[in-house]
């Protein structure tokens, strides 16, 4: 029983967990970027570069059933996508950082100053005089 309960301890630790919820928001975050560079960008560059499908850009060496295909238009996709990626979690780094800053260099108010420890004993001295 001890084993169980110590698995849970591990797998309950806020680390794996966090962990867990980045691979999943990750997983999530792939599928928009896969999206935007297949439908939105690759067209563009198609276009740009004459319709030009990268996909489907091999090189074969040797001929019939033992030939080896180099698909290098799948390396040159999948190298568009990891640059995208990487720029947008780059822009969404730079936000978070700049918004944490900003939380950083905000000065904290002021407490308001009450009176000094000279300016107490005057007023308990006054009041002594007074009675």
């Amino acid at each position: 029983m001890g084993f169980i309960k110590e698995f849970k301890e591990f797998a309950m630790k806020g680390n794996v967990m966090d962990m867990a919820v980045g691979v999943i928001i990750g997983g999530a975050f792939g599928k928009i970027v896969s999206s935007l560079v297949d439908d939105v960008l690759m067209p563009l560059v198609g276009m740009v570069t004459g319709n030009v499908d990268f996909t489907s850009l091999a090189f074969q060496i040797g001929e019939g059933e033992g030939a080896a295909v180099l698909k290098y238009g799948n390396f040159i996709q999948n190298t568009v996508d990891f640059i995208i990626v990487a720029f947008c979690i780059f822009l969404m780094l730079k936000g978070i950082n700049k918004l944490n800053r900003k939380k950083e260099e905000a000065p904290a108010p002021e407490e308001p100053k009450g009176p000094t420890q000279e300016e107490l004993l005057a007023e308990i001295r006054d009041l002594l005089k007074k009675k």
